[in-house]
């Protein structure tokens, strides 16, 4: 009689830091060269599209884990693997990635009032804001596509 439910390897192991590679890329921005930023958009894609195509799969064999928690009808599939899609897309790459580009853009333009600070240090405080932050704006971006994706997909699909 357990009652709790099965572990999901995306979303309830360390795999789900897979999906925050493009955040670390964007704090590392000022630092690294620009192919490595986009190397850590193609990490969190690929754990996007993994954890879709896991949702989808298992939507489709054993009617669990999806949407509707429904059987595997292809309309119940697609709604699920559209759900996973749109919100790991939201939460794990867009939102997030826009917020620690622009929160290390704007920390690294306002560190520059600073002359007697060394241009390496700033760039490396810019990181350090970048990375500081990663930690405080998962969850809000979590609940808050959540919110998003209960008031418009998941009440257009159902």
């Amino acid at each position: 009689m357990n009652d709790k439910p099965p572990c999901d390897i995306f979303r309830d192991t360390w795999v789900r830091y897979l999906g925050y590679a493009n955040e670390v890329g964007e704090a590392f921005r000022p630092i690294i060269p620009g192919c490595l930023v986009r190397f850590s958009y193609g990490i969190a894609f690929s754990y996007v599209f993994g954890d879709t195509m896991d949702k989808g799969f298992k939507m489709f064999v054993k009617g669990c884990g999806g949407l509707l928690q429904e059987d595997g009808r292809p309309s119940n599939v697609m709604k699920a693997t559209g759900d996973a899609l749109i919100w790991q897309t939201l939460a794990s790459i867009v939102i997030p990635g826009i917020t620690i580009n622009r929160l290390c853009a704007y920390s690294g333009r306002a560190l520059t009032k600073y002359k007697r600070i060394p241009s390496p240090a700033r760039a490396l405080l810019t990181v350090g804001i970048g990375l500081a932050s990663i930690p405080i704006i998962i969850v809000p971006i979590d609940h808050g596509v959540t919110f998003l994706m209960d008031h418009t997909y998941r009440k257009w699909v159902t």
